[in-house]
């Protein structure tokens, strides 16, 4: 998983890294809530672990954002030092998925983050469609039902094609690609992904002429446009 850390204790920010790289996680750390929040206009995270007091923006603020603004919004755990009955159900409210009292043990930690992933996958993946920008997504099959009709895709190919389409209009960097659909494989070449990208657009007819545009960000990774109003997503029978 990509897991970006706000936490301005450096010696707790440490620990916590060690924890997350020691599990094979790719994680970010940032010292304040207006570095994320700028950060996450740019990039995608699967789950962010945010300490409640730290300068500026604190968590709780950014984490209100982070449910205003972004769609679909990432898992969120609080990791803080604040353990009141009422600022759990504080954080609760507000949005977080789960709420840790520091000091932190590694196994809870990593135990409740995977808790949380599974928790949105599986609501990503109860129905057994998902209508995109107008496109039908059926993972049974990897099909993808196009304004021009069916189009079978490969297992890799789908994954990218649905994570593309999940965010559309956010610019999504090479590695978080990478990573949500290869894994972790520093031996996969970067050509992977620009042939995966290349073969969608031709499958898919991904052009302005037809309304969509998978375009490469220079010096980070791959945009999705979708022009006109239909954007929104739905579940299918």
């Amino acid at each position: 998983m990509r897991v970006a850390l706000l936490e301005d204790d450096l010696a707790q920010a440490e620990l916590l890294q060690q924890i997350l790289r020691g599990d094979g996680h790719v994680c970010v750390h940032f010292g304040a809530g207006e570095a994320l929040q700028a950060q996450l206009r740019q990039e995608t995270f699967d789950i962010l672990l945010l300490d409640w007091n730290v300068p500026g923006l604190s968590g709780l603020e950014l984490l209100a954002w982070i449910r205003r603004t972004l769609s679909p919004p990432p898992g969120v755990l609080m990791v803080t030092a604040r353990n009141s009955a009422h600022d759990i159900v504080t954080a609760l409210d507000a949005g977080a998925d789960d709420f840790i009292v520091k000091p932190v043990d590694r196994a809870v930690l990593l135990a409740r983050m995977s808790a949380v992933l599974r928790r949105l996958q599986s609501a990503e993946s109860a129905a057994t469609g998902e209508t995109i920008a107008g496109f039908l997504f059926e993972p049974a099959t990897t099909t993808v039902v196009t304004p021009d009709g069916p189009c079978l895709l490969t297992a890799k190919e789908f994954a990218l094609a649905l994570t593309l389409f999940r965010n559309a209009n956010r610019p999504l960097s090479r590695a978080y690609l990478m990573e949500t659909v290869w894994g972790r494989r520093p031996d996969l070449a970067t050509r992977t992904l620009d042939a995966h990208v290349s073969r969608l657009r031709s499958k898919l007819n991904l052009h302005p002429e037809q309304g969509y545009r998978l375009a490469p960000v220079y010096s980070f990774g791959y945009r999705l446009e979708v022009y006109g109003s239909d954007q929104g997503r739905e579940t299918g029978e």
